[in-house]
């Protein structure tokens, strides 16, 4: 199957594995939230267990330094690509609120992005991804 979109999360390069981990879990969400048409059916088993529904459409996870992350975030943003974004800050916040409110201290400018997750046209992710790597 083909898809008309592209599902990309970019994490950068230099965190710890436990933050890519959360990171990427984190954005993952904050993109099926935005977009749930990419939830698929529930998974059965052969003796009948219900399981949760997964994305139907895959996700590429890519690599990048700070400063192309800068320039991915600036790049979804004049494209008007809603993206899901997680910053250093958010490592010392305990609960979504929290998470929030340090979010809302930076502007596009001086945040200290780790992550972001975004869903849109093939071509318009990959000029949007431009100089992100495949994750090792």
């Amino acid at each position: 199957m083909e898809f008309q979109t592209k599902t990309a999360i970019i994490i950068r390069q230099d965190l710890l594995t436990w933050q890519k981990l959360n990171v990427t879990a984190f954005l993952a969400t904050g993109i099926m939230s935005e977009n749930p048409q990419m939830a698929g059916e529930p998974y059965v088993d052969a003796v009948n267990n219900q399981f949760s529904s997964l994305s139907v459409q895959p996700i590429i996870v890519l690599a990048a330094d700070g400063g192309v992350l800068q320039k991915i975030h600036s790049r979804a943003l004049s494209r008007n690509v809603k993206a899901a974004v997680y910053i250093e800050e958010m490592f010392s916040t305990g609960h979504d609120d929290a998470n929030r409110a340090v979010f809302k201290e930076y502007s596009p400018d001086t945040a200290n992005i780790v992550g972001i997750g975004l869903v849109a046209d093939k071509k318009i992710v990959d000029k949007i991804t431009k100089g992100a790597k495949m994750h090792p």
